[in-house]
């Protein structure tokens, strides 16, 4: 598994958790999914990830996006 698919897989499971937890617990985990939303945005136009950072230093290998 490469950068981008490993940061692409992780924000699905952050959102997809969030949207379990908000209809099992309580709609307020619907601002994780918002937060993850806000974070690719600015990923997107930065090219900043939090994420990206961590799972380098984890060792997965580079991919195209996150460079």
């Amino acid at each position: 598994m490469n950068l981008d698919r490993a940061v692409l897989a992780f924000a699905g499971c952050v959102v997809l958790t969030s949207v379990v937890l908000a209809w099992l617990v309580s709609p307020y985990w619907l601002l994780l999914t918002a937060f993850a939303g806000a974070n690719m945005l600015q990923a997107s136009f930065t090219g900043f990830c939090p994420a990206a950072m961590v799972f380098k230093k984890l060792g997965v290998g580079s991919g195209t996006a996150f460079s």
